[in-house]
């Protein structure tokens, strides 16, 4: 059946379902939307129509009565046919989704369709091809294999090129070989809706990574939500997330909207998603998978519109054979996955790093941007810089504070990174009260521990204790101090047998 109307900016829709009444509903939504639609009954059909004929969108069933509409997803990518696609999966079928996505696919639907999201998403993907033009007056056909030297890079989005896009991605400084493997793979990426797991070590820039995903994206006039999921108290994280009705919980005075209803119709971005709960995970694959949530307090489910970009420091794939991570979350996480490189992977960026650094420190300090010397430019190169571009600015804001004036605007640099021994030694002193004259002190040489473990845990049972004891046992600021967030506390004050001075009554933190 083929079915048009005869309006302006109308697109070109091909249907593929072997069920007629879906095919159908598929085929009047979509042409009181305007559009021009084709349909076809198998994989066969489909095949016939592509062949002579350019569309704007396939929308396929997963399973047909003579193949899969993944094979059809191959072939037109195979083919480098310019079709955005959308398939329709059924109820719980999260493999197949991801599966799409990967193949190419735009985006992905589940049975039973919400007619309305059905809509939603097809307009998303129309939206999305219109950024990247291509010749339509002609039918699609496949091109001959283009030598390697012939072959040109991956397009990029109209917001990669320029607006927004231009300006996320020029903050990813440096032109090295892997920084321009990254932009290239964020300009890729960001045409469809398929989650993204940003991966990298501390202070690489996952999050400006995560930003120009979604400044490249067509949902870039969308909200962009980032969300801390180390920093949210475990029994707040379902409110935080889904959001909650009044009096839903203790507390409770108003409606709460949630991290997924904020970010409708832009960008949900999961920041240290390894550091989720296993409780917690179910709770946000379900959301993930179905698209729907449902708010504290509630009895109802509502659709939520959002795109995932997670980022993590961790090794997913260890949690996971560790048993601290779902195996199918992570799977439906990191169906692309991008590796943002750490400095020592890159350090041909250095210079102009530390010039943009340098330009942001003297911006906020209000003073004539400093340059480098040559002689320090090399100390920073052969400098470890463990904590990446964060310790790297650490360094420069510490070098322009305390520097003198001169040739190169500051003194000389010194390692941000300290020693064990160092790190001990801060330990030791930070805090504003000074250990008693009778302490005992370590001797500078001792016997090595006969159980390391056991003394690395005395060792750290006593830095715990001290910093309660200094904050009258709140274990919120006991936490700050040390740099950790409360239920990380509570986890190594649990693990090390440390107790409130009375159990039977809340610490100074916990009276909620």
């Amino acid at each position: 059946m083929n079915a048009s109307v005869t309006m302006p900016g109308a697109a070109s829709i091909l249907v593929v379902d072997d069920e007629p009444d879906l095919r159908t509903l598929y085929e009047l939504t979509l042409l009181r939307e305007g559009h021009r639609v084709s349909s076809a009954a198998s994989l066969a059909e489909a095949r016939a129509l592509l062949a002579t004929q350019a569309y704007d969108l396939v929308v396929t069933d997963m399973r047909l009565t003579d193949g899969l509409g993944l094979e059809l997803l191959r072939e037109m990518a195979a083919a480098q046919r310019r079709e955005r696609s959308i398939v329709i999966t059924a109820y719980g079928s999260a493999e197949n989704a991801v599966e799409a996505l990967k193949c190419g696919a735009f985006d992905y639907l589940t049975k039973p369709i919400d007619l309305k999201q059905f809509r939603g998403v097809v307009g998303a993907a129309l939206q999305a091809r219109s950024a990247t033009p291509a010749d339509d007056a002609a039918p699609a056909r496949e091109p001959a294999p283009p030598t390697p030297a012939a072959t040109p890079p991956p397009a990029a989005p109209a917001a990669a090129a320029s607006g927004p896009g231009a300006v996320a991605l020029a903050r990813l400084v440096g032109e090295s070989a892997a920084m321009r493997a990254v932009k290239q793979r964020i300009a890729k990426v960001a045409r469809s809706m398929a989650p993204v797991l940003v991966c990298g070590e501390s202070g690489t820039g996952k999050e400006l990574v995560a930003r120009a995903i979604h400044a490249c994206s067509h949902r870039s006039e969308g909200p962009m939500v980032p969300v801390n999921c180390g920093a949210i108290p475990e029994n707040l994280l379902e409110a935080e997330f889904f959001g909650a009705r009044k009096g839903s919980y203790t507390g409770a005075t108003q409606d709460r909207v949630g991290f997924f209803q904020a970010a409708r119709g832009g960008t949900l971005f999961l920041d240290e998603i390894g550091e989720l709960p296993l409780a917690m995970q179910a709770k946000l694959l379900r959301a993930i998978q179905e698209r729907r949530v449902r708010p504290l307090g509630e009895t109802q489910e509502e659709p939520v519109d959002v795109r995932i970009v997670s980022a993590t420091h961790k090794d997913l794939a260890a949690e996971v054979q560790a048993g601290r991570f779902r195996q199918d979350l992570y799977y439906r996480l990191n169906v692309i996955e991008i590796v943002v490189p750490p400095l020592r992977e890159r350090r041909e960026d250095l210079p102009a790093l530390c010039q943009t650094l340098l330009g942001r420190i003297a911006a906020d300090a209000g003073i004539a941007v400093p340059t480098l010397s040559a002689r320090q430019l090399q100390d920073i190169r052969t400098a470890p810089l463990e904590g990446n571009v964060r310790e790297l600015e650490n360094l420069l804001h510490r070098a322009v504070a305390l520097g003198e004036a001169g040739a190169s605007g500051f003194g000389e640099l010194e390692s941000g990174t300290p020693s064990p021994q160092a790190a001990t030694d801060s330990i030791a002193i930070s805090g504003p009260t000074v250990a008693p004259p009778d302490a005992p002190r370590t001797p500078p040489h001792t016997d090595l521990p006969s159980n390391l473990e056991s003394w690395l845990d005395a060792r750290e049972r006593e830095v715990l204790v001290r910093a309660l004891d200094e904050t009258g046992f709140n274990r919120t600021a006991a936490a700050a101090r040390l740099g950790l967030n409360l239920r990380q506390m509570r986890y190594r004050m649990a693990r090390l047998g440390i107790t409130a001075p009375s159990d039977d009554e809340p610490g100074p933190d916990e009276g909620k």
